[in-house]
C-alpha cells in the first residue's frame, strides 16, 4: 500500500472585503482576492479551491502556480468558470517534481471528492 502525506499549504489566500472607511487606496481585487503577489512566480505546485463551508471545489496543478491561479479566474475554459463566485479560500503547496504534482492532484481529488473535478475521479 502506498502512503501519501499531504504537505501543509505554503500559502493560503482568503477572500476579503476591503475596508472603505479609511482613506487608503483601493487594491484591485479578483473575485475578492488581492494577495496573488504572495505566490511565488516560478514555482510549480498544487492549487486547492474551497468555498465558505470548507468544501473542496477544485484541485489543480501547475508548473507555474501564480499564473495558473489567475487563469482560473480569467479563462473561459477553466473548470471553475461558472463557480468563481463560490471560491472563498485558495490553498497552495509547492511541488517541484511534475510526477509528484500528478500524484498529489489525483489523490486529493479522490480523497476529498473535489466537487468540480470531473477527470481523475475514481470509484466514488
Amino acid at each position: 500500500m502506498i502512503k501519501i502525506e499531504i504537505p501543509k499549504p505554503d500559502i493560503t489566500l482568503v477572500q476579503r472585503v476591503q475596508d472603505r472607511s479609511n482613506d487608503e487606496p483601493e487594491i484591485p481585487s479578483v473575485y475578492g482576492f488581492i494577495d496573488f503577489h504572495q505566490i511565488a512566480r516560478d514555482k510549480g505546485g498544487i492549487i486547492m479551491f474551497f468555498n465558505k463551508e470548507e468544501e473542496l471545489l477544485f484541485v489543480g496543478k501547475a508548473r507555474k502556480v501564480r499564473q495558473r491561479v489567475k487563469k482560473h479566474f480569467e479563462d473561459n475554459v477553466s473548470p471553475i468558470k461558472d463557480h468563481r463566485e463560490e471560491v472563498s479560500k485558495i490553498k497552495i503547496f509547492y511541488v517541484d517534481d511534475a510526477m509528484e504534482r500528478e500524484i498529489y492532484e489525483t489523490y486529493l481529488i479522490n480523497k476529498f471528492v473535489a466537487k468540480y473535478n470531473v477527470d481523475k475521479k475514481y470509484a466514488h
